[in-house]
């Protein structure tokens, strides 16, 4: 690519509104395309670098340092709660104070979250889990501390990148992510007593309940890690044994790197 062209990409980058994307792979790799192919500048950062990096799009740029014309952080890690409070706190000292944060909830309350920074007006919950990203549709849990123009700015993002939102309560594993890890819980308590194998429980689940894909796939594609994390955070807030983690997922997540 020449200098030129270079330049001009960098110069359209620096007009157009820009966001900042932290947290965890895939999640990161997902907003910020998400974000870059909807017209937005987006600098962004990982918890930990990942083994093989994405290719992103002409101006995408991985900065530690939060951009001080940010309008929009976006915090994207739900195993690692010490890193998602570091994160959270960095993007509050940095954005400009009009700026919104909006912070994946599935592993910790919105309300929580807020409390960890100063700027707790500005944060908003909303569902985040690998797979999800896709749908046209992402829940949103406003907290006790967000003003209606927190919640204008964030529809208006969503909007922008194609999205519809739900607005839910704010309780940790939100709806979806609640109800699509359980029933992977479940499939692997029966993996584990042999009541069907890998093949056949994804097979039933499609056939029978019209799931796009089976319970033992679909973890695979979500990532152990994650659904060990959310029933985590449910059986941690709620204290109720249908949120008991089987004891396969907990094994499998120990052991995996996603």
């Amino acid at each position: 690519m020449s200098g030129q062209k270079k330049s001009q990409i960098a110069k359209k980058t620096a007009e157009r509104t820009r966001v900042y994307v932290a947290g965890e792979t895939p999640l990161v790799e997902a907003y910020v395309d998400l974000c870059s192919r909807h017209g937005y500048g987006v600098v962004f950062s990982w918890n930990v670098e990942p083994s093989s990096r994405p290719s992103f799009a002409p101006g995408v740029k991985k900065s530690e340092s939060v951009p001080k014309n940010s309008s929009l952080g976006i915090e994207l890690t739900n195993t690692d709660l010490q890193a998602k409070r570091k994160n959270l706190q960095k993007l509050d000292a940095a954005l400009p104070a009009t700026s919104a944060i909006l912070s994946s909830s599935v592993a910790v309350s919105a309300s929580e979250q807020a409390g960890w920074i100063n700027g707790r007006h500005r944060l908003i919950g909303f569902s985040a889990l690998p797979t999800l990203i896709e749908k046209s549709v992402v829940e949103v849990a406003p907290t006790v501390f967000s003003p209606k123009e927190t919640m204008e700015v964030v529809a208006r993002f969503f909007q922008s990148i194609g999205k519809e939102i739900e607005i839910v309560q704010d309780r940790v594993g939100m709806v979806m992510p609640r109800i699509l890890c359980q029933v992977i819980n479940e499939s692997l308590f029966a993996l584990m007593e042999e009541v069907a194998a890998p093949q056949e429980i994804d097979s039933a689940m499609r056939l029978g309940a019209n799931y796009p894909m089976g319970p033992i796939e679909w973890a695979d594609k979500v990532g152990v890690r994650q659904v060990y994390a959310v029933l985590s955070a449910l059986q941690g807030d709620l204290n109720e044994d249908r949120y008991r983690v089987a004891p396969l997922l907990k094994q499998l997540a120990e052991t995996s790197r996603a």
